[in-house]
């Protein structure tokens, strides 16, 4: 009896756990990183892309999801892509006013979810087809990079995306206050 409590148990925590295995891959990456061993670094981010693949599927696939995940599964991608980004522009494998565009669109939304947390009863933030857009071509860039093969277009395609992504976002919030102000008033 034991066992099958305890099965379940794991089963029902088991996105949360590849959402955290994914941020706890996030340092060892850096450290493949400055390490300059890409190979090693391109495999542990490969990894780490097939979790989140995973943990989103199991938490539909056996009703697991949680409030703890939907909040979780994004900051782990979050944390790893920008640690990724902070380390290329550590080592010269992308420009520093990429990483900070990256970087700063990043900080600035968790700094926004975090005041609208504290100052508003929202407590939905469902991404938006332009942010899963720009994390997508974010990836794309760094298995290039990883892999030895970016180029000045996907520099400014990362770029573009991401910069457009945080506008979105930003007009997004704004309309979510603006609608749960005037459904409170």
């Amino acid at each position: 009896m034991r066992w099958c409590r305890d099965s379940r148990f794991v089963i029902r925590y088991l996105p949360n756990l590849l959402s955290l295995a994914r941020l706890a891959a996030a340092p060892f990456v850096i450290r493949l990183l400055m390490a300059d061993d890409r190979q090693a670094a391109l495999w542990l981010f490969v990894a780490a892309g097939l979790t989140d693949g995973l943990d989103g599927f199991l938490a539909r696939r056996l009703g697991a999801a949680s409030r703890a995940g939907s909040y979780l599964d994004p900051i782990a991608d979050k944390i790893l892509l920008s640690a990724i980004f902070l380390a290329f522009g550590i080592g010269g494998r992308a420009p520093v006013w990429l990483v900070a565009i990256v970087f700063g669109r990043d900080l600035l939304m968790l700094s926004a979810i975090g005041a609208i947390l504290l100052c508003t009863n929202l407590r939905a933030f469902p991404p938006t087809l332009w942010g899963k857009l720009s994390t997508l071509v974010q990836i794309v860039f760094v298995l290039a990079v990883l892999a030895g093969h970016s180029s000045a277009a996907l520099v400014w395609i990362t770029a573009i995306a991401t910069a457009w992504s945080g506008a979105h976002y930003f007009w997004t919030g704004i309309r979510m206050i603006r609608r749960r102000s005037l459904a409170v008033s």
